[in-house]
């Protein structure tokens, strides 16, 4: 494959010439243009698109930073940003990290080398003052509630929404009431026994359920909830699809939902309407999209999406 100067010689005309053809450059005679595409095609010749990208300044690429590929609520999320990337010509360099620190700083790496113009972090191990240390390279997007002077975020306040469903069911006259998490200590967890102390005050702790990400982790959940000679008669589950597994088990196992135990989940999958199930609604194709517009925009902004509580069959 030949380069510009080779391209020059078998055409017969400079290496300027040549630039300015490759390039789209006006003024240059229809004749010399001919030879110098006519040559290109026989040299078999390609852009070095990352030499491309350096004399530009930009990739017109995006990375984005997610701990799950196929977990739904990462899903949903990368949904957003890759339709909104889409409409203004970008790519996506998607990277998972699965909460390892050193996966994520590799991550980062791509916008110190330039070989992204942005990043967006859906969810985070690494600390923040790490993070921040990296948007000197670049524009650095967080889906998470942080009011930082050198970071754009946007987020649902994961707080206020575990504490409407905790409320809810506190209307509905539940008083033992346990959760499910993902990470014992993750930021989310820390909110969402925050928000539980408020309402009811000391937590027993083996009214917590972590390890909460899949259908089978409901499935796991619900013998455990089963099991207990305390059993709590509602739960606030991390996401529709664990919400779905532990419904489902419980019904199995003999268990009436919303009798024995009520069941509200997150994010309003489609799962949870075909299961008649009570949900908090969490616009994540849209944060999604807020995500992208702010990592491509020069100014720095702090963006809360609202939630609202849908009310099923299963309270």
């Amino acid at each position: 494959m030949g380069n510009i100067h080779d391209i020059a010689r078998l055409a017969g005309v400079s290496a300027t010439t040549v630039s300015r053809v490759l390039n789209g450059h006006p003024y240059v005679s229809d004749e010399k243009r001919a030879a110098v595409l006519n040559a290109a095609d026989q040299l078999r010749y390609e852009k070095n698109i990352n030499a491309v990208h350096l004399a530009r300044g930009k990739t017109e690429t995006i990375g984005v930073i997610l701990p799950f590929v196929s977990h739904p609520y990462f899903g949903t999320i990368l949904g957003g940003i890759a339709a909104a990337a889409e409409k203004s010509g970008y790519k996506l360099m998607i990277v998972q990290t699965n909460y390892h620190t050193a996966q994520e700083i590799e991550a980062m790496d791509m916008l110190k080398l330039k070989q992204v113009d942005g990043l967006i972090i859906t969810s985070r191990e690494c600390p923040i003052e790490l993070v921040e240390d990296y948007s000197e390279y670049g524009r650095i997007v967080l889906c998470e509630a942080l009011s930082r002077d050198f970071l754009s975020s946007v987020f649902v306040n994961q707080y206020e929404a575990f504490k409407s469903a905790l409320s809810f069911l506190k209307e509905k006259e539940k008083k033992n009431i346990g959760y499910t998490v993902l990470r014992m200590e993750g930021k989310s967890s820390i909110s969402r026994k925050k928000a539980y102390e408020e309402l009811f005050g000391e937590l027993r702790s083996h009214w917590v359920f972590d390890q909460a990400l899949t259908i089978e982790d409901g499935t796991r959940i619900a013998g455990e909830w089963a099991s207990l000679t305390d059993q709590p008669d509602a739960m606030v589950i991390t996401n529709d699809f664990v919400a779905a597994g532990f419904l489902l088990e419980c019904r199995r196992l003999g268990f009436s939902v919303p009798g024995d135990v009520s069941v509200v989940g997150f994010d309003n999958h489609s799962i949870s309407g075909a299961l008649n199930m009570t949900t908090v609604e969490l616009p994540l194709q849209q944060l999604g999209e807020i995500a992208f517009e702010q990592v491509i925009s020069s100014e720095t902004s702090h963006k809360e999406v609202p939630f609202q509580l849908v009310e099923r069959g299963s309270v």
